[in-house]
């Protein structure tokens, strides 16, 4: 009975951690969404979709974290059979993913015009151009808060503004470019910052998705221990059933 209650406590232990971090992946996802998406206004719907994996992950984890706690506070074996089930799969997708991120990022840091070729952005780089170029009024919105959040001016520095078509001030920036915002501070060039979005945005998303990588890859080799847990607990549940059935 005793080293029944053990491996009880650290399947339970397990998944009070996979919960933890199902929970903040899915934080992650929400706090980071509206950036997301406003990145996906002017550079491609593709980085739009990427804080919906994340809180689409996250909600995955911490529904099949219950599903565990479920089995051990009942010790049925079926729930803890199907938990582990769902926690192969999440593991095997998590290496791919980290696989598939860590590739990515490394051809972003050897070549950075590869984030150019995302799929569904339509060339990263020349869409932020054209964004930029154009300066519609229905992106202006999006366009002002990327350069607000992100410190940078333009696609590729503060000169786009000179031949902007949406962008009548040929001689000034919007104030969304100054470093120290203030009413008309776009008027003096010298006051806007010198990066331009495209590095800002390729600086932010390589941060991202090393981080995602790493995490992936944590969590698979973590998960591993919690298979081996629950593979024992539930050899545990079944003997025991066995026992009372006797």
């Amino acid at each position: 009975m005793c080293t029944f209650c053990s491996f009880k406590c650290g399947f339970i232990f397990f998944n009070m951690v996979f919960m933890a971090s199902g929970v903040a992946l899915l934080t992650i996802g929400v706090l980071h969404n509206p950036t997301f998406q406003e990145l996906g206004e002017i550079a491609g719907k593709t980085l739009s979709k990427i804080a919906i994996v994340l809180i689409a992950v996250g909600s995955i984890i911490t529904v099949v974290s219950i599903l565990g706690c479920l089995g051990a506070f009942f010790d049925n074996y079926k729930l803890v059979v199907s938990f582990l089930c769902c926690l192969i799969i999440i593991i095997l997708m998590e290496i791919i993913t980290g696989a598939i991120v860590y590739t990515f990022y490394s051809k972003m840091i050897l070549n950075p015009s590869a984030l150019a070729n995302i799929k569904g952005s339509v060339n990263f780089m020349d869409k932020m151009k054209m964004v930029i170029s154009e300066y519609s009024p229905e992106k202006r919105a999006a366009i002002d808060r990327i350069q607000e959040k992100f410190k940078c001016c333009g696609a590729d520095g503060p000169d786009d503004w000179a031949t902007s078509v949406g962008w009548e001030d040929h001689e000034a920036t919007p104030d969304s470019c100054c470093v120290e915002k203030g009413a008309g501070c776009g008027k003096e060039k010298d006051k806007a910052s010198k990066k331009g979005c495209i590095k800002a945005i390729y600086l932010f998303l390589g941060k991202r998705l090393m981080a995602v990588g790493v995490i992936c890859i944590f969590l698979a080799i973590a998960e591993c221990f919690g298979v081996f847990i629950g593979a024992l607990f539930s050899c545990k549940i079944k003997q025991k059933n066995y026992d009372n059935m006797s």
